[in-house]
């Protein structure tokens, strides 16, 4: 899977974007990042869903409780933990 830059205007954190499964990803670390900018980052990138066939992937160090208040009610999510206690955020547009 090739993934590619994109350009998220507000972003501080780089944005890539590929396909897997007739779905088109968006994908971003947090990891590495403090309070508030995994929600501003998330927040900003939310704007690529345009299509039920989008997703915005975010990787953060815990689960962002936080943040699930301030997402649309159109937008859900779903969050796995991974391997290295990190924890995968997948959002998309409600159905």
């Amino acid at each position: 899977m090739k993934k590619k830059l994109v350009e998220v205007p507000g972003t501080t954190l780089p944005f890539y974007t590929y396909e897997q499964d007739g779905l088109t990803f968006f994908e971003f670390n947090a990891t590495e990042c403090n309070p508030p900018e995994p929600m501003i980052n998330t927040i900003k990138g939310l704007s690529l869903l345009k299509s039920n066939n989008d997703r915005l992937v975010g990787i953060f160090f815990h689960e962002p409780f936080p943040l699930y208040e301030r997402i649309p009610f159109t937008i859900s999510h779903e969050a796995v933990e991974l391997d290295s206690g990190d924890f995968q955020v997948t959002f998309k547009k409600s159905e």
